[in-house]
């Protein structure tokens, strides 16, 4: 396995459990008090599109050559810390 392949499972893997964290995130917006409800669906669906970003980023790495696979890694690895922190702080916002 080159290194590209094993950043890419990497990272696909942490992006299935980005989907299962944003799933339970959304499901507790749904039951959330009203006027909380829409805050918090507000950034889950800002949740969304940050991973849907991450996603384009990682279709970008897999379709690169291997001699040009690493030039597009820092945009994913970036897309993929500002959903990781986004996940982190909304989960901690609905705990609190």
């Amino acid at each position: 396995m080159s290194a590209r392949d094993a950043y890419l499972a990497k990272i696909q893997a942490e992006i299935e459990l980005a989907q299962a964290k944003l799933a339970e995130l959304k499901a507790q917006a749904k039951v959330s008090a009203s006027d909380v409800r829409i805050k918090y669906s507000q950034m889950v669906d800002d949740l969304e599109r940050k991973l849907d970003a991450t996603k384009t980023k990682l279709k970008e790495l897999g379709a690169a050559s291997e001699g040009a696979w690493e030039h597009l890694q820092d945009g994913i690895q970036d897309a993929w810390t500002d959903l990781e922190s986004g996940i982190g702080k909304v989960a901690a916002k609905f705990k609190s």
